[in-house]
C-alpha cells in the first residue's frame, strides 16, 4: 500500500431535498465508491463529509462538500492543503449538461466548462490540472437549467444514470490504484 492518499471529490448539494438530482451524480457517484472501499471511516472536516479508506488497495480520502454545488472549493482547496495533496492527488466527478444521459467521460484537466463547482474548485486550489470524471446529464427538453438540474433522473435515464455509476466506480477505482487519467481516458471515454 502506498504511503500516500488521493482525494476523491463527489460534487452535488447538501441535503435530502437534493439528494436524487441530476446535480448531485458526483454526490451519488461517492455512495456508489464507499460500496467497494474497505476499513472506511467516516469524518466531517473542512465542510466536507468524508471518508477514508482504502480502494484498490490504496489510501483514499471520498469527499462530499457540504458546501452548496457554487461554493465547492470551499471545502476541496482545505483538504487538499490539509493532506499536503498535488492535484495530481485529486479527482472531482461532476455533471455535465453538454453530454447525454449517462455518458461518461475523463477529462485530465481544462477549464471548468460553465460548472460553477468546478470554477470554484480551480480557485480554491489555484490551478486547473487535476482529472474529472463527467457525467452527462443533458440539456432540458423544455425549461430552465436551474429546474432541470434540480429535478431526479427517471426512466430510461434512471437505468441509463446506473450503469454510468458503475463505470465511473470502476474508473475511480483504477485511478487510485495508479491508472494515469491518460489510460482512463482510453478505457472509459
Amino acid at each position: 500500500m502506498a504511503d500516500t492518499v488521493k482525494l476523491i471529490v463527489g460534487l452535488g448539494n447538501p441535503g435530502s431535498k437534493y439528494a436524487r438530482t441530476k446535480h448531485n451524480i458526483g454526490f451519488m457517484a461517492a455512495d456508489r465508491l464507499l460500496d467497494e472501499m474497505s476499513n472506511t471511516q467516516q469524518h466531517q472536516q473542512f465542510e466536507a463529509e468524508t471518508w477514508s479508506g482504502l480502494l484498490n488497495g490504496e489510501k483514499v480520502i471520498v469527499a462530499k462538500p457540504l458546501t452548496y454545488m457554487n461554493d465547492s472549493g470551499r471545502a476541496v482547496g482545505p483538504l487538499l492543503h490539509y493532506y499536503k495533496l498535488t492535484l495530481d492527488d485529486l479527482l472531482v466527478i461532476q455533471d455535465d449538461l453538454d453530454m447525454p444521459v449517462g455518458k461518461v467521460r475523463i477529462r485530465t484537466h481544462g477549464a471548468s466548462g460553465g460548472h460553477n463547482g468546478i470554477k470554484s474548485i480551480i480557485r480554491a486550489v489555484g490551478g486547473d490540472a487535476f482529472p474529472r470524471i463527467k457525467v452527462g446529464i443533458d440539456h432540458p427538453p423544455v425549461g430552465t437549467v436551474v429546474d432541470w438540474v434540480l429535478t431526479p433522473f427517471v426512466g430510461d435515464n434512471a437505468v441509463a444514470v446506473a450503469a454510468a455509476l458503475d463505470d465511473v466506480a470502476k474508473a475511480a477505482t483504477d485511478w487510485a490504484g495508479g491508472a494515469s487519467p491518460a489510460d482512463l481516458m482510453n478505457t472509459y471515454n
